[in-house]
């Protein structure tokens, strides 16, 4: 059965594309389990489908459509008693006989995969629109933990049905813009985790934007209390590259919820040797950072997951993730908050805690204890509460500011704030004394949200003209340069975000990314399905993406260049793929595009790349053919591409990877096929040397700077300039080493393509290096080179 149609999948039936079907939260968990190498609860999930099949067969649609005519979502009486009515008339329906045999079907199976019968799970909630890079759901719905049964699974489901109209979610859509009953739901039936301590984690510092740590946030028993802001959790910093702990903040916790032997769960007092414990080891901690890492790798985007650490095992599984929703849609460069100047000692200080939103403000207190005095709450007020929960939504889009008792960085009233742009302070208890019961109601106070910092009475409210000061910042310059400065890519999701950098164009697109991230499966298998189109449509559109963002700018894409082994992970690999002993030696690169096993394959390639040009419009696309070992492949290869209808041209371009030694010993040949050429330096390094950089017995001997990779780079750039043809490195040494930068362009290289974080360092590197060679001829008295660099 088709997956749009299906009442219910299976985790690893779901890939993160299938948001219209699943959710956010089931597709993404379909995703981890079928595509990361994480640890992942197995489970199943009721799709879309299921959902309006349950909606049109009780006809709640009519029901539903006439009870939210003409709703106010900021009359909070009003929100409150129609979401009411519609969550009444959604339960009083019994679900489909069918819809119910089906899932309890699947919960008695998946009790048999896992080895369990009847076995406790959660059921969680999961929109269609929900977890989008410009949206966040995030506990707009319910979650229910520890169930079992499958009548009570059953009635789980419907009560989640229920949940896509609470008065956060029907609130947060009238917001968004989404229409009430064009959204539907799925419901996840995952493996229980019986979590000791459970938690989140951000791979962004969701306070400031920097992306250089992992932020971990931990405390006993589930993960529920961390998400709703009851405790304060541990706080745990990881450096993102190194995965070592540069910094933790234990907090006292005293209360904890945890999971019952027979269902259901219960809130416990943490016994008093526990509760100034580090919830997690340092061992997790680092295993949890390293998940995250894959995580963000793979989705290309910063990461909001949720996580626990079975008490049966020890073992630390990813309940879920989604991508991050501030940070991910802000340049962090240009639009991050600017630090606040640095508080004076003259300041009277009432309390601190958390900076969770960055800001300053000034305004009057309104304490609110009992979620019911929320309609009390007024425009430009500043909310002093113990914890926020969903349901204050519409009382916090009208704060000024908001102040809690406990709760961390990544807890409901943190990233609402950072959502509304609304300053804010978490944690004041564990920080000293509590903001409720300290700052008085009515009172003036001042909020340094950048800080963390509440002060009484008001000190400074910035005005209009000094935020617009703020704002401007002296733009950077960088020095044009004769080299070219490219930058490689791979992402096209990144592209948009990477646009600003001061490159010459893209020098090297990866167009592997696109597979393993969008198509997921074989091209021959998809040929071999009927789904040939797939391939063309799907290339396209991530190429589609990187050349308009970049335009007019050139972006050039490498063909395919996976290896068997790589290609064979992809969905039906493994019947068109050999069994190589040295992948990374065999059946790759051009090798593939012209072999009959393969050719079909690539002419699809071709199609995409063609069908951006025509079809798109975007001419500032050329090609790249990567691994050509001799004359004759580069020959073929060429020819078949001018069948695509993909000739050399004046607006068209074809490049060739020079990565191994016949690409430059025939250099010569090579010329009459292509327009250029771009050394892969890394590739070059171990072929020229015969050293595997992977293999630490020699990693040591691999060095892009030897003598005899120079005379090679030196040699190509000879060679193909006589024939007009210009020559690029993608890769990363020129970045790493300036030496080598420098042998580079003093060699006459015409660009060199490097990562983004390292173009403007790049930029202004080649620039001094080209100001010196200007001065060194001016002057006559230049460094000569003491090696002899020619071949």
């Amino acid at each position: 059965m088709e997956k749009e149609k299906a009442f219910l999948l299976w985790f690893d039936q779901l890939e993160r594309k299938d948001v219209a079907i699943a959710g956010g939260k089931s597709s993404s968990l379909g995703e981890l389990t079928s595509h990361v190498d994480v640890p992942v609860p197995y489970g199943f999930a009721t799709t879309a489908c299921a959902y309006r099949y349950f909606f049109e067969k009780t006809g709640l649609y009519e029901k539903i459509k006439a009870l939210i005519a003409g709703l106010d979502v900021d009359n909070s009486a009003q929100l409150r008693e129609v979401c009411a009515k519609v969550r009444q008339a959604i339960m009083g329906e019994e679900m489909p006989q069918d819809l119910q045999d089906l899932i309890a079907q699947a919960y008695k199976e998946l009790g048999e995969k896992v080895g369990q019968a009847d076995p406790f799970v959660a059921v969680r909630s999961s929109a269609t629109a929900e977890d989008l890079p410009d949206a966040s759901f995030a506990g707009q719905q319910d979650t229910y933990l520890n169930v079992k049964g499958a009548e009570t699974i059953v009635a789980k489901v419907k009560e989640c049905y229920a949940s896509c109209f609470t008065d956060r979610a029907v609130y947060y859509r009238e917001k968004q813009g989404f229409d009430h009953l064009d959204v539907a739901l799925s419901a996840a039936v995952q493996m229980m985790v019986f979590s000791k301590a459970a938690g989140v984690m951000f791979t962004v510092n969701v306070a400031t934007g920097d992306d250089k740590n992992i932020l971990i946030e931990g405390a006993w028993g589930l993960g529920e209390y961390v998400v709703q802001g009851t405790v304060t959790p541990d706080n745990y910093t990881v450096n993102k590259a190194t995965c070592e702990i540069v910094e933790k903040n234990v907090n006292a916790q005293d209360i904890k919820l945890i999971r019952k032997a027979d269902g259901d769960c219960e809130e416990v007092v943490v016994p008093l040797d526990e509760q100034n414990e580090q919830k997690l080891t340092d061992e997790q901690i680092k295993q949890l950072a390293e998940c995250a890492k894959k995580i963000e790798a793979h989705y290309g985007c910063y990461m909001d997951m949720e996580w626990g650490v079975d008490e049966r095992d020890n073992k630390v599984y990813i309940l879920q993730a989604r991508p991050e929703t501030v940070w991910s849609r802000r340049n962090k460069e240009n639009g991050a908050p600017k630090e606040e100047k640095k508080v004076t000692t003259d300041r009277k200080v009432i309390v601190k805690g958390l900076p969770a939103s960055p800001g300053n403000v000034a305004g009057r207190v309104h304490v609110i204890l009992d979620p019911s005095h929320i309609d009390e709450f007024k425009e430009g007020e500043i909310l002093v509460t113990e914890m926020t929960a969903p349901d204050w939504v519409p009382a916090m889009k009208k704060a000024k500011a908001i102040v809690t008792d406990s709760g961390g960085m990544t807890c409901h009233a943190s990233i609402v704030s950072r959502e509304l742009g609304i300053p804010c302070i978490v944690g004041t208890k564990s920080r000293g004394e509590a903001a409720t019961t300290t700052i008085p109601d009515g009172i003036d106070v001042t909020i340094d949200a950048t800080h963390g910092v509440v002060y009484e009475g008001i000190i400074e409210e910035p005005k209009a003209e000094q935020l617009a000061q703020q704002v401007v910042a002296a733009a950077e310059y960088f020095p044009p340069t004769g080299t070219k400065i490219y930058m490689n890519l791979g992402d096209p999701e990144l592209a948009e975000k990477y646009a600003a950098l001061p490159c010459d164009g893209i020098g090297l697109m990866r167009e592997e990314f696109i597979w393993t991230t969008y198509i997921h499966e074989h091209p021959l298998y998809l040929i071999k399905i009927g789904q040939p189109e797939k391939v063309v449509d799907q290339l396209a559109e991530g190429i589609r993406q990187v050349c308009q963002a970049m335009a007019p700018r050139p972006v050039t894409m490498r063909f395919s260049d996976f290896k068997s082994s790589e290609y064979r992970d992809l969905k039906g690999g493994d019947e068109f793929e050999p069994n190589e002993p040295s992948a990374l030696l065999g059946w790759r690169g051009a090798s593939r595009y012209y072999d009959p096993k393969y050719i079909e394959a690539f002419k699809l390639e071709c199609m995409a790349v063609r069908k951006v040009r025509e079809e798109f419009g975007l001419k500032n696309l050329n090609v790249m053919i990567p691994f050509c070992r001799n004359v004759e492949e580069c020959e073929k290869v060429t020819k078949i591409m001018a069948d695509c209808g993909l000739s050399r041209g004046k607006d068209f371009k074809v490049w060739l990877m020079a990565e191994i030694p016949s690409n430059i010993i025939l250099a010569d040949q090579f010329n009459k096929f292509v327009d250029g050429y771009s050394i892969g330096s890394n590739d070059l390094t171990m072929l020229v040397l015969g050293c595997d950089r992977d293999n630490d017995t020699v990693s040591h001997i691999y060095d892009e700077r030897n003598l005899a990779v120079r005379r090679a780079i030196r040699h190509l750039i000879e060679v193909a300039h006589k024939d007009g043809k210009t020559v690029s490195i993608c890769g990363q040494a020129p970045s790493v080493y300036p030496e080598f930068c420098e042998f580079l362009i003093k060699s006459g290289i015409d660009s060199m393509s490097v990562n983004p974080d390292t173009v403007k360092f790049t930029k202004k590197l080649a620039a001094q290096i080209e100001q010196r060679i200007m001065m060194d001829a001016l002057t006559g008295k230049g460094r000569q080179e003491v090696e002899d660099l020619n071949w």
